[in-house]
């Protein structure tokens, strides 16, 4: 640390920033910041979509919230009685107390699982290894719930629509139009929701958070470096993925640990903005410049991908995260993006100018995959076709609703997909989720001192919206290892947002 403070490009750096400081373009740009902060304080606009609906207000205090609430926290409350009952024996247990104090770092555990779970190569993957993984999670947190009478599962702090959305899943089961074929893609979901359940109930200090961002950087440094190897070795360029007539001289599209370049690029739009915020979070020195050695890979695998919605989710994702944690550096976070366009790749800047071509067959494409996933919502409005992929390519088979040389695989639209999947309430408590989650975390963001806490439920927020803007030209879900990662950042973004309101004594309020 001293030598580096000693060195040459250090002092060349402070003297950079003391003539910063004191010149013209810092005034401009701080008086530009100031007037974003005044505008947004005082907007009418914003201040309706901030404000919280009075169903999601009067969730938590609700008797349907305080009954799933009782029943879900039954089989801890009957530990826990067992424990009183016999407390001495179990005192007395050197395996008893282990197994408490186990339980008690749920979110220790999770960390580590996720770590693991997630940098699995696709070809030694199974999608049985993310229940599994969250079922013996929730498990080892009854431990701990068996020795605390607080440590109990967090149903208030899920809200309202993530329920109702979940409940929309069975439903889609139950109503659609081959069953047989959506059972399976319910075990997704609940794997899914298992996820939630743990990581917001399992969440208490600002170390457990930061664990859990630090897992989710462990998958980015992995997959990013081994792409990045991918590349140097060079990858073979398939027609399947590219028009070759329309993005000539572009090279192969990196996957990584993953099967597909889109996966991969997803899971890096939702996995980056939390690796930002360790950068910006983290007290010391080498940890920062580890976090942000793995942000930098991490974008640079990105970039290789050639993911195109990706890339706009991404950018969004920034500006976002940018726009919630500090306003006033908005004027100078658009004057950098602006500036880094021309050094942008050739090959990335000719890939974004495809994106509205219509002679690229991957964008001609979606056209009559969105025809025919509105051809469903049209004769299924409410219950949809059935949960998962399978069950919508069956209909519409049947019914010859797809007229394209390729294969319908999905709509590559995240919300007609949940819409033709989980019916009318499955894609209106879906975007009502999203919604109240993002609305949250930006009230957080706005009403509460700056914290740890505060910066990475920006970025969960911030990975939300990306994949939000992504999602209008591609199905997330469709691999079920992303739909657990989506699904925790949507956790990690709640349990920050819990963490802040504690911190300062708060409730939400509109």
């Amino acid at each position: 640390m001293t030598l580096l403070r000693e060195s040459c490009l250090y002092q060349i750096w402070l003297a950079l920033l003391s003539i910063y400081s004191t010149s013209a373009v810092h005034r401009f740009l701080t008086a530009a910041g100031a007037w974003c902060n005044h505008q947004i304080d005082s907007s009418l606009v914003l201040s309706v979509l901030c404000r919280e609906g009075v169903v999601a207000r009067a969730w938590p205090e609700s008797a349907l919230c305080r009954g799933l609430t009782w029943l879900i926290n039954l089989p801890g409350n009957l530990l826990h009685r067992l424990y009183t009952t016999f407390q001495l024996t179990f005192e007395d247990s050197f395996f008893a107390r282990l197994a408490f104090s186990l339980g008690e770092s749920t979110a220790i555990a999770q960390s580590w699982t996720i770590m693991l779970l997630w940098v699995i190569p696709f070809s030694y993957w199974n999608n049985a290894y993310s229940l599994i993984a969250f079922a013996a999670l929730l498990v080892w947190f009854h431990a701990g719930a068996m020795h605390r009478r607080d440590y109990r599962l967090d149903l208030a702090g899920i809200g309202f629509y993530p329920l109702v959305l979940f409940g929309a899943v069975f439903l889609g089961v139950l109503l659609s139009y081959a069953p047989s074929l959506s059972f399976r893609f319910l075990f997704y979901h609940i794997s899914a929701a298992l996820c939630v359940l743990v990581t917001v109930s399992a969440v208490r200090t600002l170390p457990d958070l930061k664990r859990l961002a630090a897992g989710g950087a462990v998958c980015v440094a992995v997959s990013g470096a081994y792409g990045i190897i991918q590349r140097i070795q060079g990858v073979e360029v398939s027609s399947s993925t590219v028009d070759l007539k329309v993005n000539a001289g572009m090279p192969g599209r990196v996957v990584s640990i993953f099967d597909n370049a889109n996966t991969f690029a997803e899971v890096l739009l939702l996995l980056l903005p939390l690796v930002l915020a360790l950068v910006l979070c983290s007290r010391h020195l080498i940890s920062k410049l580890l976090a942000g050695g793995i942000f930098v890979m991490g974008c640079v695998a990105l970039g290789m991908t050639y993911s195109r919605a990706t890339w706009v989710g991404f950018a969004c994702a920034l500006v976002v995260f940018v726009f919630l944690w500090k306003p006033k550096l908005m004027p100078a976070f658009i004057l950098f993006c602006c500036l880094a366009v021309p050094f942008l790749p050739t090959t990335i800047w000719n890939r974004v100018l495809t994106i509205f071509n219509p002679a690229d067959s991957s964008t001609a494409s979606r056209i009559p995959l969105y025809q025919a996933a509105l051809e469903v919502i049209q004769s299924r409005p409410i219950r949809g076709a059935g949960l998962g992929t399978a069950a919508p390519q069956a209909y519409i088979a049947d019914w010859n609703l797809y007229h394209a040389d390729f294969p319908y695989v999905h709509s590559h639209n995240f919300y007609l997909e949940v819409w033709i999947e989980a019916g009318l309430l499955g894609a209106a408590s879906f975007v009502a989720s999203m919604l109240w989650n993002i609305k949250r975390a930006a009230h957080s963001a706005r009403h509460r001192a700056d914290s740890p806490a505060r910066v990475i439920t920006c970025a969960a927020a911030a990975a939300l919206c990306g994949s939000m803007v992504c999602g209008l030209a591609d199905y997330l879900w469709n691999y079920p290892r992303v739909m657990c990662i989506f699904w925790f950042v949507f956790a990690v973004a709640l349990a920050g947002v819990k963490l802040c309101d504690e911190k300062k004594g708060l409730d939400f309020a509109g």
